[in-house]
């Protein structure tokens, strides 16, 4: 494993809740740990139904960037939610959620983006890029969310500059910098 400078305390290793494997144990991995808890024990989703840690990699003014995304939720066999929790505020998480959601799939956008600091919780409409409920209450149970995917129609998906100037949202709000000021080194990046 490289061993790369972090600007988190790492407790060490945790069992991720969805996957069972080891994964490194934060402030902000337990909160995620949490989310995810609260959309299977509370919200009735199957731990089938939730995708964790996906990726999407950005290369834009020698910026490579990997925007995760924390969760995506999958209803009826569809893409139904993008689901992304960063700390502090909630406004600032919106347009890059909606920025995934609409570039993540290939085939289409994923209609409904949430954001979340692990206290709050915003749901989104993605085709609008506008929030329609606030609080973990807003966010659609398994079964609310089976009878909302049947009334959403799936959008053409995006493609050339529209598709690009998602992904360059994405690699500007999610470029992630040091304390010296600059971009942190990955390994193995074309810019790292």
């Amino acid at each position: 494993m490289t061993d790369i400078p972090s600007h988190h305390y790492i407790y060490g290793l945790t069992e991720d809740y969805l996957t069972g494997e080891q994964i490194v144990d934060t402030d902000d991995e337990r909160c995620r740990q949490k989310i995810a808890r609260i959309l299977v024990e509370e919200k009735g989703y199957d731990k089938t139904d939730l995708i964790p840690r996906l990726k999407i990699e950005t290369l834009f003014s020698k910026n490579f960037v990997v925007s995760t995304i924390d969760l995506v939720l999958l209803l009826g066999g569809k893409k139904f939610c993008v689901l992304r929790y960063g700390p502090g505020s909630l406004v600032t998480r919106e347009r890059p959620a909606i920025a995934a959601a609409r570039v993540l799939d290939k085939t289409c956008p994923i209609p409904f983006a949430a954001v979340t600091n692990g206290q709050d919780l915003e749901f989104i409409d993605v085709v609008n890029a506008q929030v329609i409920g606030t609080g973990f209450r807003a966010m659609p149970t398994k079964k609310e969310g089976l009878l909302k995917i049947k009334e959403v129609s799936f959008p053409a998906p995006l493609s050339g500059s529209q598709r690009e100037r998602e992904l360059r949202i994405l690699n500007a709000y999610d470029v992630e910098l040091c304390c010296a000021g600059g971009p942190c080194a990955l390994p193995d990046a074309p810019e790292g």
